[in-house]
């Protein structure tokens, strides 16, 4: 699932929310994950370094793709 995600992503300009990329991923896989399952492709990619996974609102999160240029430090990393 986790290359089906990145895959999603990158054809959505490298960002997109979190209830999109469930309705995409219910198109492509047939059922819709859950998530539970998607918090931990979510989890395997941010710490691979292949996507990165912000809080908009409580219930919103936005996920884009990392390219080569862009870095993204984790806490206490200055």
């Amino acid at each position: 699932m986790t290359n089906l995600i990145v895959d999603i992503v990158k054809k959505r300009r490298g960002v997109i929310l979190d209830d999109e990329l469930i309705r995409a991923l219910k198109k492509e896989l047939g059922a819709e994950p859950s998530e539970a399952e998607l918090n931990e492709a979510l989890l395997v990619l941010e710490i691979n370094g292949l996507v990165h996974v912000s809080q908009i609102t409580k219930t919103k999160r936005r996920i884009e793709v990392i390219t080569e240029a862009e870095t993204f430090l984790a806490v206490d990393e200055d």
